[in-house]
C-alpha cells in the first residue's frame, strides 16, 4: 500500500487490494504478524500510546496504512474476502484511562456509529466473504449490538477470563 502520514499516493481504484480488512486495527494486537501484506489496517487513529500498559511492549504505536473513520470507509464496494471488525466497545465521553486510550471509546450516537460500521464492513465485503466480528460485552450486551445490523450471524466463541469477548463471523449472501 503507498501510503504518507494517511495520505494515499494513488487512486484506491488502481491500488491491487489485499484479502483482508481490518477496519478497527488499533495496535494490531491480536495479528501475529502485525505488517502481514495480506491485510489492509484502516484506523482513525495515528498515535503512539506511551505506558498504555506496564509491559516490556510499551509504548503502543497505532499507525494504519489508512487512517479514515470504519463509518465511512474510502474503499471500493465488494472488494475484501475477510473483513475484521474490532471496534471500541466501551462507552466514555473521552478516552482517560490508559485502557480507554488502548481500545478506543465509544461515544455520542454509538448506536448510528456501529450501525454504520456493519453497513460499511459488509459494503466492502465480497459476496460469500467473511465478516469476523470481535465484541466485549463489559458495558454493552452482544445481542444490543447484533440487533444494529440486519445480517444474521453464523457462529460465535466467549473467550477471555470472563467469557466477555465474543468472536461472531458473519457470510455475506
Amino acid at each position: 500500500m503507498n501510503e504518507n502520514n494517511g495520505a494515499i499516493s494513488a487512486p484506491l481504484d488502481r491500488l491491487v487490494m489485499p484479502l483482508v480488512l481490518d477496519a478497527c486495527c488499533g495496535s494490531r494486537a491480536f495479528w501475529f504478524d502485525k505488517a502481514d501484506g495480506r491485510a489492509l489496517f484502516v484506523d482513525k487513529r495515528r498515535c503512539v500510546l506511551s505506558q498504555v500498559r506496564d509491559t516490556p511492549r510499551s509504548p503502543v504505536v497505532v499507525i494504519p496504512d489508512i487512517q479514515c473513520d470504519f463509518t465511512n470507509l474510502p474503499l471500493p464496494s465488494d472488494t475484501f474476502a475477510l473483513v475484521v471488525f474490532d471496534p471500541p466497545h466501551r462507552v466514555a465521553k473521552e478516552a482517560t484511562g490508559n485502557l480507554l486510550k488502548f481500545y478506543g471509546t465509544l461515544n455520542g450516537d454509538w448506536c448510528n456509529m456501529l450501525r454504520k460500521g456493519f453497513a460499511e464492513c459488509f459494503r466492502v465485503l465480497r459476496p460469500e466473504g467473511t465478516l469476523v466480528f470481535k465484541w466485549c460485552d463489559s458495558d454493552i450486551p452482544l445481542r444490543k449490538i447484533l440487533a444494529l445490523t440486519p445480517e444474521k450471524p453464523l457462529f460465535g466463541h466467549k473467550s477471555g477470563k470472563a467469557a466477555r469477548t465474543h468472536w461472531v463471523a458473519f457470510l455475506k449472501a
